[in-house]
């Protein structure tokens, strides 16, 4: 366990697609800006919105916060909703850019991150992702960072777990083959599980087009007398699994990762099949440490729910865009270009301490990637409780 808790992971998130609006105009006239212009998008709409409303709610509560200091830091924050769309999340870009956004906290989710980053790069607006966590969100873009830890190590960090806690004698694996989030974290779990000596007895795929009906994935699965099911996906299809396995009498254990997070707080879910659910995920909304505490009242006295690790991610976002602004002198009549490239220039060299982690601190190399160790969660009674 406890060389599981030490796996640092590297990761990396926010955008990426190409055209419209690369070169030219960098955001406007900021002269007369008083506050930072802060932009995101997200899913605020349909399936996936649990994740683009924590992701905003968590950072509009650090933007209250931190506005109401009266410090020389503040910011204006604008989220526009991509439906967990590329195109959509395109155009939501596009439109915070002409709103005049001069930093950004990317996409929430990994394929509208993948569409929007490589924008922010031709743009030279600088960018951190609080969730969208394929590798590919920020490869070759300098100026997109993450804050989550990167989809191919949550693949290596979950195998090991499984393996040193002796989890399961046999492991079948069910991932969606048109996404890069579940198809990065298959990949590296199995590889990982080969190099562990992991009895991975196999594996299905679904896709976005047949994402209700698991009968099949599931029969396979028992049939080959799989005693844990990992997977590797967002918390929508992964309820449907749970359900269907019970209705079959198959009830396995289930290893999810932190798209699993918001299964608990899903509209109809019945949480009692979620009972025993272990996931990996970089936040604890019952850690009891006064940042934390703090946090998740503030939350719940604004929202009215507990905060996922997606609003904790985001929160964080903009604490470290604090920090590195504080920390390389910036002001908000700067360019988005002149920031990009203090911003650059400041994150690597930082530490930073959030909520998210292990308290270590969240450190960031030159490409984005970010470095923090996860927390083993499983689900009880209808909460997450630490596995630690």
């Amino acid at each position: 366990m406890k060389k599981f808790l030490a796996f640092t992971m590297a990761a990396a998130m926010t955008l990426s697609l190409a055209a419209c609006g690369g070169g030219g105009d960098k955001g406007g006239d900021t002269s007369g800006n008083t506050a930072f212009k802060l932009g995101g998008t997200g899913p605020l709409t349909g399936g996936a919105s649990i994740y683009g409303l924590a992701a905003q709610r968590g950072a509009q509560i650090a933007v209250d916060e931190i506005n109401a200091e009266g410090g020389a830091i503040q910011f204006e924050l604008k989220y526009e909703d991509d439906v967990n769309d590329p195109e959509k999340a395109v155009n939501a870009y596009n439109a915070l850019k002409e709103w005049g956004m001069q930093i950004s906290l990317g996409s929430v989710t990994t394929q509208p991150g993948i569409a929007t980053s490589s924008y922010n790069f031709a743009d030279s607006i600088f960018a951190m992702t609080p969730s969208a966590s394929s590798p590919d969100v920020i490869e070759g873009k300098d100026n997109v960072y993450q804050m989550c830890f990167s989809d191919p190590n949550q693949g290596t960090a979950s195998a090991l777990y499984i393996s040193e806690q002796n989890l399961a004698e046999k492991v079948f694996i069910i991932w969606k083959s048109d996404d890069n989030y579940s198809t990065g974290i298959k990949d590296k779990f199995m590889a990982e599980a080969e190099e562990l000596g992991l009895n991975v007895v196999g594996n299905a795929t679904f896709t976005e087009d047949s994402k209700t009906d698991f009968t099949v994935q599931l029969t396979q699965a028992k049939q080959a007398g799989a005693d844990l099911l990992f997977l590797p996906m967002y918390y929508e299809p992964a309820s449907l699994i749970l359900s269907q396995a019970k209705a079959m009498n198959y009830s396995p254990k289930f290893f999810g990762v932190d798209g699993m997070d918001g299964i608990l707080t899903m509209k109809g879910f019945d949480t009692s099949l979620a009972e025993g659910v272990m996931l990996l995920t970089p936040f604890n909304a019952d850690d009891e440490d006064e940042a934390t505490q703090h946090f998740v009242k503030a939350y719940q006295d604004k929202y009215g729910e507990t905060p996922i690790q997606f609003a904790a991610d985001a929160y964080d976002c903009v604490y470290a865009y604090k920090q590195a602004l504080e920390t390389a002198g910036c002001t908000p009549d700067m360019s988005a270009a002149d920031l990009n490239a203090k911003l650059k220039e400041t994150f690597p060299t930082i530490t930073f301490t959030g909520l998210t982690g292990d308290g270590a601190g969240i450190t960031w190399d030159a490409t984005g990637a970010v470095s923090k160790s996860p927390k083993g969660m499983v689900i009880e009674n209808g909460a997450y409780v630490g596995m630690d």
